[in-house]
């Protein structure tokens, strides 16, 4: 009997390998397909690359707002094989590493729970004191789009295997993912049009930022916001969809379809119903939010397998931190929380950092909003980023900074000073009277904390 069986090789279950490793041999990490983490092939690290290039060329076009008139052209089949390239070099580090491990700690095949003790993998049978399950998800498709379009319909698993870009595509969703790869596709010159159920795009709660970075993204993007597709059909190499826009009917043609709508948790895969009857329901898992334990049994779920946020850090984190408890059971601790952070990089990037606005509101806690503009910040108006703006939320008792929401140039930088603000429960009067250097964007933060400073006194 193993004393801790690790079911998924991403993020979380490399991380809970690697310390489990320091505590016991007598362990085992089983994965269902690639062993080189779902950030670094499909997810993080390519979705950056095809960012970071369509952003240079977004840059070159733009460069008259510098005072300059630089030329160049976009070859598509050049820009995939450097994602390509570039992506497989972060995979070969991950991959390196695990081949690194004894061969006797790792199984390639799909693991199903016999009972709570007990799984079966390739028709072989594996007991354990404690499992950690790290199965993480897969993008979430509509099967019956997927019976029409075939491979007309693609999902990030597959966008970045492309050998070039498509003249168009139509993508379906308007969350990070959905946001993050049209901007890109549509600075590489590829036509996109976004389908978004909702008036929503990215992760912002804040009404106010929310509307201007949905007018600041539509000068850009062609979003169609509350608007569906309501049928496929498949005309050679093009995708024929039709949709309703102001009562009347229009027709789309597109090289394909990219499915951005979330993703699934892949814990359908490992029969958890043997278990109990009661884990039939996946959407009803009794999983403590602060320990990860399943119910009272000595299984803990980590990473993406059950989490509306999918961040990697937070992944390796909890998985981490869940071998703890797996030694230990029955006596377990809380898995210590980091400070929430999430990055969107769109142009101008989006950030929530800590409590954000929507989750103060629904705790009817009384806190004040300091604004800043980007649009007249010195800084920001020299770079030729001077678009959107950022909200600081602060108690109005403790006078502690409680969270952040930002649509800025750089926000990811700004993001984790706010972050580590938040972590050590600073309140806006110690911030303040730390050095914001001139001219910088973080002077724009400091505008803003002393915006809400102004309403406490």
């Amino acid at each position: 009997m193993y004393d801790i069986i690790i079911i998924g090789a991403g993020t979380a279950g490399i991380s809970a390998y690697k310390e489990a490793i320091k505590k016991t041999q007598n362990i085992l990490i089983i994965n269902d397909g690639p062993w080189d983490t779902t950030c670094a092939r499909v997810g993080c690290m390519p979705s950056k690359i095809l960012i970071s290039t369509a952003n240079c060329m977004y840059e070159i076009r733009h460069a008259d707002n510098l005072g300059l008139d630089v030329k160049s052209e976009i070859d598509t089949s050049r820009v995939m094989q450097h994602v390509q390239t570039l992506r497989d070099r972060f995979t070969r580090a991950t991959l390196k590493d695990v081949e690194s491990w004894p061969s006797q700690h790792k199984i390639s095949g799909k693991a199903e729970f016999i009972d709570s003790n007990t799984i079966q993998v390739n028709n072989q049978t594996f007991k354990a004191k404690s499992f950690i399950l790290a199965v993480g998800t897969t993008p979430a498709i509509d099967a019956e789009q997927k019976q029409i379009l075939g491979d007309k319909l693609i999902t990030s698993d597959q966008i970045f295997e492309l050998e070039q870009l498509p003249k168009s595509v139509a993508v379906i969703g308007s969350g990070v993912i959905a946001l993050e790869l049209a901007q890109a596709l549509t600075r590489l010159n590829v036509n996109t049009t976004v389908f978004a159920r909702s008036r929503k795009i990215g992760s912002l709660t804040s009404p106010v930022l929310q509307k201007l970075a949905q007018e600041e993204l539509s000068k850009e993007l062609k979003l169609k916001f509350e608007i569906l597709p309501e049928h496929y059909s498949v005309k050679g190499d093009l995708v024929h969809l039709t949709y309703t826009e102001e009562n009347v009917q229009k027709m789309l043609q597109v090289n394909y379809v990219l499915a951005a709508t979330g993703r699934r948790t892949l814990l359908n895969t490992l029969s958890l119903e043997r278990i109990s009857a009661e884990f039939k329901d996946l959407k009803k898992l009794p999983i403590n939010p602060h320990t990860k334990q399943l119910a009272d049994y000595p299984i803990f779920i980590v990473g993406d397998a059950h989490t509306n946020t999918p961040i990697q850090h937070e992944a390796a984190h909890e998985g981490k931190f869940a071998v703890q408890n797996c030694l230990k059971f029955p006596q377990i601790k809380p898995i210590k929380m980091l400070t929430s952070l999430g990055i969107l990089f769109s142009t101008p990037q989006m950030a929530t950092i800590g409590q954000s606005y929507k989750h103060l509101q629904d705790k009817n806690t009384e806190f004040v909003i300091g604004y800043v503009s980007y649009e007249k910040q010195g800084r920001a108006i020299v770079a030729a980023k001077n678009k959107g703006a950022a909200e600081v939320y602060v108690d109005t008792i403790s006078h502690k900074l409680l969270g952040a929401e930002l649509f800025c140039a750089e926000a990811e930088h700004l993001a984790h000073l706010l972050a580590w603000m938040i972590s050590e429960e600073r309140t806006i009067h110690e911030i303040l009277d730390k050095p914001f250097y001139h001219p910088t964007l973080e002077e724009g933060l400091r505008t803003a904390l002393k915006h809400a400073r102004r309403q406490l006194i």
